[in-house]
């Protein structure tokens, strides 16, 4: 018993230390038995030095012999097996990108990944529904959120798959990753999922962001492979008709105090269209002109170079559009590099002569008011009209001169020297047009003001504006005998000045 006893430790003993001599060295190669013993022999006199246990090693070496033939059997290599995968299709196609899960799914059912993504600022997807918020548009990151793991994702829908069986079943499977969607419009503002597209802020940039990542599983050689990131970007546009959203002249001193109301006036856009009936007009930009102003259409629903328009020529006054990227110093740098419809007014002007003469000759008067509408159309046949109703038409002489001659000058042409009402609407000489500003400069509105509707004249493009100008409002001492003109600023404010100093002048034409 005893003897029985001592012998099994000692074969556990040889066995263990067997082991530590790189036992798997021997399991892995198919080795005959006189080598083995050849090979091992030497190394059991190193071992063993004790002479009771070289009579057991021929028991030994058979019992290694025969368990090392039978390891052999099952375990000769490595076992290699299958890497875990992203598949979309149920293990048909091992996907090596996240492209699937970066795709968007309309409420038509209409699907578009990645690989099929043609949008473009200037050809955006359209939804296939009027009225429909972004929350309408179906995708992999949940409406609540603006990101996602992709294990959530991946775990949730099953889209991963391990040949060998590898990870299936409890948390087998730990994918790293994740999926971001952020969503602005045109001016590159945030928008949220819950907002409902406006075609005046379109094309909105939807853009879905993976980052590279991998899939692996707790056991299984190999158990992990990767997968790389990408961005796809989505443009979107509601479904809607296109329409002019903003009209833009000069933005300059249009913001803060000078900024008009929120429906009127917009401090980046301009102008908001006020009518689209043509007995109405009269309540759009502009009411005023001059030769060679000139403002822009902002246009929701399509490109403004797919459009053309035909001039339109009234009494002497001519509205032509062309379509151009704006450069002007007031353009947002959200809108520079896109391309405008501009608007520009040619009409009765003073020549250079003119202008330096002191007794110029006639200048022709328009019949005002008139009424412009000018409509512009694509080749699939959408039609774009704008209307506005001009009543007061201005002449420039940008000679400065003292007030005195300024007036008679205008009078030599046949117009007359603009007053404080015709200019500006400024709210502290209580001269101002109506509606009047309750600040001490203009206040962008329509139809109170020349400067007002316009900005600052001496910005526009061969306008050939003056800074300031005179008015013809003035004060008499007690002898009747004028002692101050009013000079308009750039910005509309009017300051009294005495008639000797030199100034711009713009003269005014306006409807009975």
């Amino acid at each position: 018993m005893d003897y029985c006893r001592r012998n099994k430790n000692r074969q556990a003993y040889i066995l263990n230390s067997l082991k530590s001599l790189n036992y798997q060295k021997f399991l892995q190669t198919d080795i005959s038995l006189g080598k083995l013993a050849d090979l091992f022999i030497p190394r059991l006199k190193f071992i063993f030095t004790f002479s009771s246990v070289l009579p057991l090693t021929p028991l030994l070496l058979l019992s290694y012999s025969s368990n090392s033939q039978a390891l052999t059997a099952h375990t000769s290599g490595v076992i290699q097996g299958s890497a875990p995968y992203l598949t979309f299709d149920e293990g048909r196609t091992k996907a090596i990108t996240t492209n699937e899960l970066l795709a968007i799914t309309l409420s038509d059912g209409s699907k578009i990944t990645p690989e099929i993504n043609s949008s473009s600022f200037i050809k955006p997807i359209e939804l296939p529904v009027e009225g429909q918020s972004f929350a309408d548009i179906d995708m992999m990151v949940q409406a609540a959120t603006n990101s996602v793991s992709i294990d959530s994702l991946v775990k949730r829908y099953h889209y991963w798959k391990d040949d060998d069986g590898d990870g299936e079943g409890g948390n087998g499977v730990e994918i790293k990753g994740s999926i971001t969607l952020r969503i602005i419009d045109r001016d590159g503002q945030a928008v949220n999922r819950s907002d409902v597209l406006d075609i005046c802020k379109s094309p909105y940039k939807v853009e879905l962001s993976s980052t590279d990542g991998s899939i692996s599983t707790n056991y299984g050689i190999p158990n992990t492979s990767t997968f790389k990131g990408r961005t796809v970007v989505y443009y979107i546009k509601p479904k809607a008709a296109p329409i002019i959203c903003f009209v833009r002249p000069n933005l300059y001193w249009g913001n803060a105090l000078q900024a008009g109301p929120a429906d009127i006036w917009n401090n980046k856009k301009g102008f908001l269209v006020q009518s689209t009936y043509p007995n109405s007009y009269n309540q759009n930009f502009p009411t005023t002109g001059a030769d060679n102003l000139y403002f822009d259409f902002i246009i929701g629903g399509v490109d403004a170079g797919q459009l053309t328009w035909e001039p339109v020529t009234l009494e002497g006054i001519t509205a032509t559009v062309t379509n151009l990227v704006a450069s002007d110093g007031w353009i947002p740098n959200a809108d520079r590099r896109k391309v405008v419809a501009r608007v520009k007014l040619t009409g009765p002007a003073a020549s250079i002569s003119q202008k330096q003469s002191d007794s110029p000759s006639i200048i022709s008067k328009p019949s005002l008011p008139q009424t412009f509408e000018l409509v512009g159309k694509d080749s699939r046949g959408n039609v774009l009209k704008y209307g506005f109703q001009l009543r007061k038409w201005f002449v420039s002489r940008n000679k400065k001169d003292i007030a005195s001659n300024q007036e008679s000058w205008c009078n030599s042409i046949g117009y007359r020297l603009s007053q404080t009402s015709d200019l500006t609407n400024e709210g502290e000489s209580g001269r101002g047009a109506k509606p009047s500003s309750s600040y001490k400069h203009y206040q962008r509105r329509i139809g109170a003001g020349f400067l007002t509707e316009w900005g600052p004249l001496h910005n526009y493009i061969d306008g050939g504006f003056g800074s300031s100008f005179w008015s013809s409002d003035r004060k008499k001492d007690l002898h009747d005998n004028i002692i101050y003109w009013h000079e308009i600023s750039p910005t509309g404010r009017s300051i009294w000045k005495g008639g000797t100093v030199s100034t711009a002048a713009v003269c005014v034409f306006s409807a009975l």
